[in-house]
């Protein structure tokens, strides 16, 4: 390339102490070189080092050894003119919730010293780009999460940046705000060439970036155009159709567990999309599938990611998910455990769920899913007995929440959507306070503490507060899982883990599944929903759609949908354009 690179590194390294008080390198000797006027992408999996890369580049972090220029100065040795050129929108952007959205945008101006001529036309300009003009009044905090991520990237634009560095500006939001987000991205580097680094969780997003760099443990695995790094998986992708009798779930774990054959494999659109080991001959990978219909289909970005990943973190024969116990109680589908009539919600004058009405039967997996803001939080911690209802049935595990909140929650698990286990205590002090919440004492819970450490391979001594962000889920899943619940509640469990990590976490829940634990998992990630036996899609507090994975993109086909994430858009904005008192 002609243009010199607007950062260019050489054997970086950044060392930190670990939640088990060892050292360890989070940037590896790392030499690359980003160019102007690109959208560039850094993947890699949780812990791989992408932050603390992000935070180098921006001037906030000092490396332990090797040479960083950012924009054509040394950024260890004078980090204030980056930062002047700069716009840095960090996972979790310090909107002030208190503050109106123009407010926001007025004290980011100021921060910068953008004169006020120059303020108008931008603010002007971003509010059109974000669709938030018709809010500028709003208080931030009563905001969407998608709205959120907006205002947050037009407040890091309010000074014009040579460079904007964007860490998963993605995670948590729903797949209308994803592609307004990245709309609006694109249109930065299109209209105005800026040169935009940005870490992300998504691998569709990534396969979009101009360039793409893939790390993990702190080292850099591979580099180059999408196009370029997808050939790597070509001729080694099929798809796969599931045999009746059989679901694309069942289908799914039995390729995943056979990690010295299979690369990788997910549930898609009914199917299964499976990676074959290159040193493994199709014929072997065959007799995986009895009566199942196998062809191949198109290599995609994620493919090679997988690829990567595997060879370099993976040993040979590895499983790739948290191994689940036997349960007492068998499977039995068909009995109804979660009962909802004509459920309502009120928040003042504001209805957030109206009218709900579904059933959820034993052992299976329900997908509740919405935009941010749709009411099915709401209606998620009514269901969990964390929130009472204002009108309307709900009965879990035979217990009417109205009489019994107790008994009905002394039979399910739940897994927030945040962190919400004690910092400062340890792995295992945290086990060991709420399996004591629960009920467990002397041996049995000693017993249970030691065997949810072991299923998901937690220190027990490691700080919580200090763990990255899947570990910290596998330990909030072992916490859920302590008394062995009927009913097992998980409220965007994967957020801001990787497809690795989101491998791994819902395979330990189709095996729960398969044990007869029933599964209510929300989820921003289109593709999760093809793991559930049926979902319902939410908007306004009304139910749109009530199906099988198969039932809601037939429902959407009329509007060109022919995924998952397609189905929910259009549902969604069918729905939205839908005359009031009429039907979506």
């Amino acid at each position: 390339m002609s243009a010199p690179p607007i950062v260019d590194i050489e054997d970086l390294t950044k060392r930190f102490v670990g939640a088990d008080g060892k050292p360890f390198s989070a940037v590896d000797r790392l030499s690359m070189k980003v160019y102007p006027g690109q959208l560039t992408a850094l993947v890699g999996p949780d812990g791989a080092g992408k932050t603390t890369l992000i935070r180098m580049i921006a001037g906030l972090l000092k490396p332990d050894a090797g040479r960083l220029t950012v924009l054509g100065y040394d950024v260890i040795r004078d980090p204030q003119p980056v930062q002047d050129r700069i716009s840095y929108m960090p996972q979790r952007f310090g909107l002030y919730e208190d503050l109106s959205v123009q407010e926001n945008l007025d004290l980011y101006a100021d921060l910068h010293g953008v004169p006020g001529e120059v303020r108008r036309e931008r603010f002007a300009r971003l509010l059109t780009m974000t669709d938030l003009a018709r809010f500028t009044g709003r208080l931030a905090g009563k905001l969407s999460g998608g709205m959120k991520q907006k205002l947050g990237l037009a407040c890091t634009l309010v000074h014009s940046p040579d460079l904007l560095i964007l860490d998963e500006p993605s995670v948590g939001v729903d797949p209308l705000s994803r592609r307004d987000l990245w709309q609006i991205v694109q249109q930065l580097v299109r209209d105005e060439n800026l040169s935009v680094i940005v870490s992300t969780a998504y691998m569709d997003e990534a396969e979009r970036c101009d360039r793409v760099f893939v790390f993990n443990q702190g080292q850099l695995l591979a580099e180059g155009e999408p196009a370029q790094l997808v050939c790597q998986a070509a001729g080694l992708t099929y798809l796969a159709r599931p045999a009746p009798g059989t679901t694309a779930r069942q289908l799914q774990a039995r390729l995943i567990d056979r990690p010295d054959w299979i690369v990788d494999a997910v549930p898609s659109g009914g199917n299964v999309r499976y990676i074959r080991k290159p040193e493994v001959p199709e014929t072997t990978v065959n007799s995986l599938l009895p009566g199942t219909a196998v062809e191949p289909r198109k290599e995609g970005f994620e493919d090679v990611f997988m690829m990567l990943l595997r060879q370099h973190q993976a040993p040979q024969g590895s499983p790739v998910f948290f191994g689940v116990q036997e349960p007492a109680v068998p499977r039995q589908n068909g009995e109804p455990v979660i009962v909802v009539r004509d459920l309502v919600r009120k928040f003042g004058d504001f209805v957030a769920v109206d009218r709900t009405s579904f059933e959820v039967l034993r052992g299976e997996v329900f997908g509740l899913l919405g935009p941010n803001g749709a009411g099915k939080t709401t209606t998620f911690r009514m269901l969990c007995g964390l929130l009472p209802a204002t009108s309307g049935y709900l009965e879990v595990a035979g217990h009417n929440l109205r009489t019994a909140r107790a008994q009905a929650r002394a039979r399910i698990g739940y897994v927030a959507q945040k962190f919400s286990l004690y910092s400062h205590l340890s792995v295992q002090e945290n086990l060991e306070f709420f399996g004591g919440v629960y009920g467990l004492r002397g041996k049995r819970l000693r017993e249970r503490v030691q065997a949810m450490m072991e299923q998901f391979q937690l220190t027990p001594g490691a700080r919580s507060g200090i763990l990255p962000t899947g570990y910290k889920q596998r330990l909030a899943m072992a916490a859920a899982l302590l008394h062995e619940p009927d009913i097992l509640f998980l409220d965007e469990p994967t957020s801001g883990i990787d497809p690795l990590a989101r491998r791994a976490f819902w395979r330990t829940i189709t095996a729960l599944a398969e044990n007869g634990v029933t599964v209510i998992v929300t989820t921003h990630f289109m593709e999760e929903a093809e793991y559930c036996d049926r979902i319902a899609i939410q908007d306004g507090g009304k139910l749109l759609a009530l199906g099988t994975p198969q039932q809601v993109r037939d429902q959407a086909a009329s509007a060109g949908a022919t995924d998952m994430n397609s189905a929910f858009i259009a549902i969604v904005e069918q729905a939205r354009t839908a005359p009031k008192g009429g039907t979506a």
